[in-house]
């Protein structure tokens, strides 16, 4: 490892411009797409935000760590779908299911009432054709200046990372599955 030393100066200029809504995109092969939107979720309730999470792709039953979380805070998080695609017993049902999510969520998005709309694993549906890309782009277009929307999951179509502020790609390097180490509750749920 090459010591560099700390930066004694500011490497870039101050933006000047106005604060508003932003559009941001967790995508990628590498784990912590959803973390990061969490973490995000969690940094704007902690100022006293209003903040909505959507799952895609996780039952409305589901209890995961994030759910007994959020639900003592008191932080809405909703499960829209029927598990990952190998685990739909009717692939029509979870498109249908998705669909009637996205209406949900692009309503409370529209409607203005929450400073964070995070769509989580919304890639897939969009990916599998269960949701057409247009309307959820004109939707990121249109939402009331105020609103952030964070949304996540693996390879984000080129047209939404246009229509992004801030795009991060999470890149897999290294992963305890490789080596065979099984998922750990606390860590992946």
């Amino acid at each position: 490892m090459d010591i560099e030393s700390p930066p004694l100066l500011r490497d870039t200029p101050k933006p000047q411009g106005e604060r508003r809504g932003l559009v941001i995109v967790h995508t990628g092969t590498g784990k912590g797409k959803s973390t990061a939107a969490f973490g995000l979720a969690l940094r704007a309730v902690g100022r006293g935000k209003t903040v909505k999470v959507y799952q895609f792709m996780k039952v409305p039953s589901a209890r995961f760590g994030e759910h007994r979380l959020f639900e003592r805070l008191g932080m809405p998080i909703e499960g829209l779908g029927d598990g990952f695609s190998w685990k739909s017993r009717d692939l029509e049902h979870s498109a249908e299911l998705a669909r009637e999510g996205w209406a949900r969520a692009e309503a409370t998005v529209r409607a203005g009432e929450h400073f964070m709309v995070v769509l989580d694993e919304i890639m897939y549906p969009l990916r599998y054709g269960w949701l057409p890309l247009e309307p959820v782009l004109a939707c990121l277009r249109e939402r009331p200046p105020h609103v952030h929307v964070v949304l996540t999951g693996r390879n984000a179509p080129a047209e939404l990372v246009a229509v992004a502020d801030t795009v991060t790609e999470m890149t897999l390097i290294k992963h305890h599955f490789q080596a065979g180490i099984p998922a750990q509750r606390g860590i992946e749920d």
